[in-house]
Parts: C-alpha cells; structure tokens; sequence
C-alpha cells in the first residue's frame, strides 16, 4: 500500500482532449513556419539594405577622394600663382628703385655739369633709403653742395594689388 501511495497511477488520456490539442499543434506549426518565413525575408532584406549603404557609402568615399585630390591641386596652384605674383612685385620693387637710382644719377649729373667741370666737387654724399609704404625718399645731399633737388617718384604701371 505504501507503494501504490507514492506512485499513482497515470491517468488514461481522453479522446475530446486529443482533437483540439492535434488542431493547436497544426495552428502552431503553420504559425512556425510563417514566422520563420518572415525571419528569412527580413535577414534578405538587411542584407540587400546593408548592400546599398555600403554602395552608397563607396561612391561618397570616392566623391570626397576626388575632392579632396581637386581641392589639392587648386591649392596648390594658388601657391604658385601667389608665388608668382611675390616675384613679379619683388622684381617692379627692384626695377622701380633701379629707375629711381638711374634718374638721380642723372640730375646729379646734370647738377654737377660736365666731368670737368671743378663746381661739382667730390663733396657730394648720396644717401637712398625706401620705405614699404611706396614713399621712397630722395637722397639727402651735404648743405654746402650747390646741387639742387629734384623729388622723383617710382612710375606706376597701371597695376594695381
């Protein structure tokens, strides 16, 4: 008796149970199979969106190295231009005082008279010193020199910076 009490007894299955719990299992089956067609269509369709974002992520990497390439070589050709442009102003700079250096060697000459001639003297002291402003100022010459002075600008060539 202490043995039938520790172990019932299974009880037989009844048929009206069997029906609907073999219909559920058929709803969930096809509800399975549904859900894991869904899984499926969803991974294809993050794999065919990671696909284009990667394309599309591709072409602007491209766009933006072939940018960055074009904006380099515009810099690039600003430097040069610019480059250019310092040297072109460096060499006016020079010629423009070289002119300058030219006509006061000319009025001095003049000034003087000709080689020969004693008024002149050696005595002359010729000082030129140019500012950065464009104002270039004229030589200082000793007091006690009968050379007259003459104010000589550098000429302009039309172009402005």
């Amino acid at each position: 008796m202490a043995n039938s009490d520790s172990n019932p007894a299974p009880l037989p299955p009844k048929k009206d149970n069997i029906a609907p719990i073999g219909s559920r299992l058929t709803e969930l089956s096809e509800s399975r199979v549904e859900l894991l067609t869904k899984i499926q269509s969803l991974k294809q369709d993050l794999q065919s969106w990671r696909s284009k974002l990667n394309t599309q992520v591709k072409v602007y990497q491209d766009e933006l190295s072939e940018l960055k390439k074009s904006l380099n070589i515009e810099v690039e050709q600003l430097k040069s231009e610019f480059q250019e442009l310092r040297t072109n102003l460096q060499q006016q700079e020079q010629d423009a005082t070289s002119l300058m250096n030219l006509a006061l060697q000319d009025i001095l000459t003049d000034a003087n008279g000709p080689p020969g001639d004693e008024e002149g003297g050696d005595d002359t002291e010729v000082q030129i010193s140019s500012s950065d402003e464009n104002n270039k100022e004229m030589p200082n010459i000793e007091e006690d020199s009968n050379v007259e002075v003459a104010q000589i600008s550098p000429p302009e060539n039309g172009n402005s910076l």
